[in-house]
């Protein structure tokens, strides 16, 4: 489950589409090691992402790869 706390990081590890999910909410700076030790909730405030909804399909990855 992706959590607020999670860093980046071990979200983008946990899922491959993780990345995509990021880039679609205006996450695009990835690839700044900086950023990738940061929680989720601190990337989507410094961005101005609705972190609801960026949590919401970030684990709406983990649902389809159940089914």
């Amino acid at each position: 489950m992706f959590t607020k706390d999670m860093s980046i990081m071990s979200a983008l590890q946990a899922h491959p589409k993780a990345r995509e999910v990021f880039k679609k909410h205006g996450m695009g700076c990835l690839s700044c090691m900086g950023a990738m030790q940061e929680s989720i909730e601190a990337g989507a405030l410094m961005h101005g992402i609705d972190l609801d909804a960026l949590l919401k399909e970030l684990n709406d990855l983990l649902r389809e790869k159940e089914t």
